[in-house]
C-alpha cells in the first residue's frame, strides 16, 4: 500500500531554517579548515562549535536593515558566539556559503527523488509481470495497429524509469560540488585547503574551477533532468487518460468510496490524477527553461539567476516528488479490464491481421506491391461494411489462388503477435 503523501520530507529541505542550518555547518567547517592550517586557534573553533547558532526571526529582523541575507545571518551568529566570531567567514564571499549550501539541498532532494523513482520502478515491474499476457490493442496515430499486451506497455515504462534513475544519479553527481574560493574564484583570500576540508566534511567534491559562483550549467543539467522525468510521467499519464476514455475504457483510475467525479453529472469518473500529472509536468518543463537562461551571467557573476532559483528549484523538486508519488499510487491501484480490451480488438473486424496475410502472399511469390493492393482492397471493404476481414479474404479468388482455407485460418492467430513477449521480458530482466 502506498502511504499518503506528506510534504515535510521534500519541503523541509527548502525551509529557511534548514538553509541557514547548512550555512552554519559550512561556516564552522571553514573555521576548522583554517585551524588545520594554524590560521585560527583551535580554542576559538571549540567556542564557535559550542556557541554558534541563529534565530530565524532575528535574522529576518536584521535583514530588514542590512538588505543582505548572509550578513544578517553572520551578525546573528556573532551575537551568540561573541569575540571569537571574528574568525567566522574568514576570506569567504557570500556565494561560497550560498552555492555550497544549495548543492547540499539539491543532493538531499535528489536522494528523495531517486527513492521515489525506485518505488515507481518496483510497482511497474510488478504490474508488468501481472499483465505480461493481457492482450490489448496496440495503436499508432490513435488507430488500431497490431496487438500488444498491457504488460509490454508497463515494461516499456519500467525501462524508461530505469533510464531516468540513471540520469538523475548523474545529475546528482554534477551538482554534488562545493566552492570556497572567494570573491572571484581565485582563492586570493582563502586557502584551497580550506575548501578541500569543507567539501570533505560535507561529502561534496570541490569544483575544479569557479568564479564567485558555481557555474549554472550544473543546475541546468539538474533541472533538465527533472524536466525529462516529468515528461516521462506526462507520457504515462497521457496514455492512461486515453485508455480511460468512455469509448476505450480499458483501464480506470481507482475511484474511492464517497469520491465524486462531477458537480453536475453523478455518473462521472474522471482521470483526475493523470490530468494533474500532465499539468504539473508543464510547470517543471517551463522551469527547466529558466535554468537554461541562468547559465549565461555577466562576467564572474551577477545575481539575475538567484531570484529565479529561489522559485524554480523548490517548486520543481517538490512538484516532481508529488508527481512520482501520485503516479506510483495510480499504477499500483489501476483498474484493468481485459474483457473490454478484447472487445476493442474485435471492433476491427480482424483487420489487425492484414500484414500477416500480405506477408504470406509475398512468401508465395507475389510481389509486395501486388500483395499489398489485394489485401488493402479487402481491408477497405471490411472498414466500410464491418464484415469480418477473414471472410472477405476467403472469398477473394486472387488471394485463394495462393492461400488455402487452413492457411488463411492460421494467419488469424493472436498468439502470433505475442510469441516474443517472453523474450522481451527476459531482455529487460523481468523474469
Amino acid at each position: 500500500m502506498i502511504e499518503r503523501y506528506t510534504l515535510p520530507e521534500m519541503g523541509g529541505i527548502w525551509t529557511d531554517e534548514h538553509r541557514l542550518t547548512l550555512w552554519l555547518k559550512i561556516e564552522i567547517a571553514a573555521c576548522e579548515g583554517w585551524a588545520k592550517l594554524g590560521k585560527v586557534p583551535n580554542e576559538a573553533v571549540e567556542v564557535i562549535r559550542e556557541k554558534a547558532s541563529f534565530s530565524w526571526e532575528r535574522v529576518q529582523a536584521l535583514e530588514e536593515v542590512t538588505q543582505h541575507d548572509v550578513l544578517a545571518f553572520l551578525t546573528n551568529v556573532a551575537e551568540n558566539v561573541g569575540d571569537e566570531a571574528k574568525h567566522i567567514h574568514l576570506g569567504l564571499t557570500s556565494s561560497d556559503v550560498l552555492d555550497t549550501a544549495l548543492s547540499l539541498q539539491l543532493v538531499e532532494a535528489s536522494d528523495i527523488l531517486l527513492a521515489k523513482l525506485k518505488g515507481l520502478e518496483e510497482v511497474l515491474r510488478r504490474r508488468s509481470l501481472e499483465h505480461r499476457d493481457t492482450l490489448m490493442m496496440g495503436r499508432t496515430h490513435g488507430i488500431h495497429a497490431e496487438p500488444i499486451t498491457l504488460g509490454l506497455k508497463f515494461a516499456l515504462w519500467y525501462d524508461e524509469i530505469r533510464r531516468q534513475k540513471r540520469r538523475l544519479a548523474f545529475a546528482r553527481e554534477e551538482i554534488r560540488v562545493g566552492k570556497i574560493s572567494g570573491a572571484v574564484g581565485t582563492f586570493a583570500n582563502v586557502d584551497p585547503r580550506v575548501e578541500a576540508h569543507v567539501c570533505q566534511v560535507l561529502h561534496l567534491e570541490p569544483a575544479l574551477i569557479s568564479t564567485q559562483i558555481l557555474q549554472r550549467d550544473r543546475h541546468a543539467c539538474f533541472m533538465t533532468t527533472l524536466a525529462g522525468i516529468a515528461s516521462s510521467l506526462d507520457k504515462m499519464a497521457t496514455e492512461l487518460r486515453n485508455l480511460q476514455r468512455t469509448d476505450v475504457h480499458e483501464v480506470e483510475e481507482a475511484f474511492g468510496k464517497g469520491q465524486k467525479g462531477s458537480s453536475a453529472m453523478p455518473h462521472k469518473k474522471n482521470p483526475i490524477t493523470p490530468e494533474r500529472i500532465c499539468g504539473m509536468a508543464r510547470v517543471v518543463r517551463a522551469n527547466a527553461q529558466v535554468a537554461l537562461e541562468n547559465v549565461a551571467l555577466w562576467h564572474e557573476r551577477d545575481i539575475s539567476h538567484s531570484s529565479a532559483e529561489r522559485m524554480i528549484l523548490p517548486d520543481s523538486t517538490i512538484a516532481l516528488d508529488y508527481m512520482l508519488y501520485k503516479m506510483t499510487q495510480l499504477i499500483d491501484r489501476l483498474q484493468v479490464f481485459p474483457e473490454q480490451m478484447k472487445a476493442n480488438i474485435d471492433k476491427g473486424c480482424g483487420l489487425i491481421f492484414s500484414q500477416r496475410v500480405m506477408l504470406a502472399l509475398v512468401e508465395k511469390g507475389v510481389s509486395r506491391e501486388t500483395a499489398y493492393a489485394r489485401v488493402q482492397r479487402n481491408a477497405m471493404e471490411a472498414w466500410n461494411t464491418k464484415e469480418q476481414f477473414q471472410s472477405l479474404i476467403l472469398r477473394d479468388s486472387s488471394i485463394r489462388e495462393y492461400l488455402g482455407e487452413e492457411e488463411i485460418s492460421g494467419l488469424f492467430d493472436y498468439s502470433y503477435h505475442t510469441k516474443h513477449v517472453a523474450d522481451i521480458f527476459e531482455r529487460l530482466g523481468l523474469v
